[in-house]
């Protein structure tokens, strides 16, 4: 939901009671970002287990981790055009069933091209909830409180990502066939989303995009009254009228460019060796660990994930994008560095484990959530669709080369030398953000189009 400039004080008004109408429907939007978080960060405890099962190599380790990453590409490929067409909300159906099946099919795999394939489909949910859930709060949210909702996504995943660890690390003992029950649990909260997604509307864009006013104007006016909604549907109906747009077009060419690389550098800067192979990094790399101290380093790691993820969205909406964005890059920079030594030096385990603490966080704060707001809002309203699928595209693609790539990486430049090359990347995203991207605080959507346009030429 996107008020223009002269109507903005009234849209920030919800009436009483109506809350309900708007925070609901992005709740359970997010829980798309929930089951994100999990599918992608069960693998981290799953993996050494899976690897000794089938005996994998490191090349088919990789394999096994990134299939999942493959699936997140095509997902968020199809995503823009199967939901301007069917609905925000029929294509989350669709993914909400592809993780259940996802999750019972990778637990019940006979060998590595099983498992391979059955992670691709939770992948392609993962695509897909990726791009829409925070497309679909995005569209519902008024612009005060866009941060702080799209943020919510952002939540979620890290919720998901701290409820693997723990399930993880409870199912530890359960003996030779414990990594397929860290699979088989995803489909608890699979079905949940598929039974809730039923009871929320569709997104009030997309239904004016197909003609449905009425069924626009019943939301919008739950949320804010009869003045508000007409004033929104004002808005957007002059929106979509201006929908013509061109990716190519030098203006929108421009924020199409820095929501992608804003989207490569939170992946380039490694957050996924941390969160798909942490157990192996502590488990290779630093000295007297096992099975189960790594599994519950990573439920600390999770749980710091969450907290700082909290942090952030409280921030978010005070603090502005673009400054917690540059805090943490430079914060995941000086942490990178020191987990570099911390590792080369074979320091304790509680040492490594402090460092990777500080960069999670680091990330948590100011890059895992003012990446979706960014990408949610610095994309142009006549190519938002588009614009956003293709920065999720290119952010899962750099998240499939790191998965691919980082074990190898480490073989070839040692885990020290891996960790040093993220460094002196985030360092490179800090001066990409001070010197290169807009604030969006606190701007409608149609405000930061327009600041766009007018770089035209």
């Amino acid at each position: 939901m996107s008020p223009t400039a002269n109507t903005t004080g009234h849209v920030e008004e919800l009436q009483k009671g109506s809350a309900r109408y708007l925070y609901l429907p992005a709740m359970v939007a997010a829980i798309g970002g929930l089951l994100f978080g999990f599918d992608t960060a069960v693998i981290n405890g799953a993996i050494v287990f899976i690897k000794r099962q089938f005996e994998l190599s490191d090349s088919q380790t990789e394999v096994a981790a990134s299939s999942l990453l493959l699936g997140c590409v095509i997902g968020a490929s199809l995503a823009a055009f199967t939901s301007d067409r069917f609905g925000r909300k029929k294509v989350l159906l669709g993914a909400a069933a592809l993780f259940t099946v996802s999750s019972i099919g990778a637990a019940l795999p006979r060998d590595l091209i099983q498992f391979a394939v059955a992670r691709l489909l939770g992948g392609v949910a993962i695509g897909i909830a990726s791009t829409l859930s925070p497309l679909y709060i995005a569209e519902i949210s008024p612009a005060r409180m866009r941060g702080l909702l799209v943020s919510l996504n952002q939540l979620a995943i890290v919720t998901g990502i701290l409820l693997s660890y723990s399930v993880n690390y409870l199912l530890t003992g359960a003996g030779p066939t414990n990594w397929r029950w860290m699979f088989a649990s995803a489909a608890v909260p699979s079905v949940f989303f598929l039974l809730t997604l039923l009871f929320i509307p569709e997104s009030p864009r997309w239904l004016m995009q197909k003609g449905r006013d009425r069924e626009a104007e019943r939301f919008l006016s739950q949320i804010g009254g009869a003045q508000v909604a007409a004033e929104e549907m004002r808005a957007i109906r002059a929106a979509i009228a201006e929908e013509s747009g061109n990716l190519l077009d030098p203006a929108f060419r421009k924020a199409l460019i820095v929501a992608i690389v804003i989207a490569l550098f939170s992946q380039f800067t490694g957050i996924n060796t941390i969160i798909y192979y942490g157990s192996i990094v502590f488990l290779e790399h630093v000295p007297h660990q096992t099975a189960s101290t790594a599994l519950w380093a990573n439920v600390i790691i999770g749980a710091i994930n969450f907290i700082a993820t909290i942090l952030g969205m409280a921030l978010i909406d005070r603090a502005g994008r673009k400054p917690l964005l540059m805090s943490a890059f430079a914060g995941m920079a000086l942490s990178l560095i020191a987990v570099s030594a911390a590792i080369h030096f074979q320091a304790a385990g509680v040492i490594v484990l402090l460092f990777v603490l500080t960069y999670v966080a680091c990330f948590a704060v100011g890059v895992g959530t003012g990446t979706w707001v960014m990408m949610s809002e610095i994309c142009p309203t006549r190519v938002r669709g588009r614009a956003m699928s293709l920065a999720t595209v290119c952010l899962w693609c750099g998240t499939l080369l790191v998965t691919l790539t980082f074990l190898s990486l480490a073989s070839w430049l040692t885990a020290p030398g891996a960790f040093l090359l993220y460094a002196i990347i985030a360092i490179a995203a800090f001066l990409f953000v001070w010197r290169v991207v807009p604030e969006t605080k606190g701007r409608t959507l149609e405000e930061i189009e327009r600041s766009w346009l007018s770089q035209r030429g």
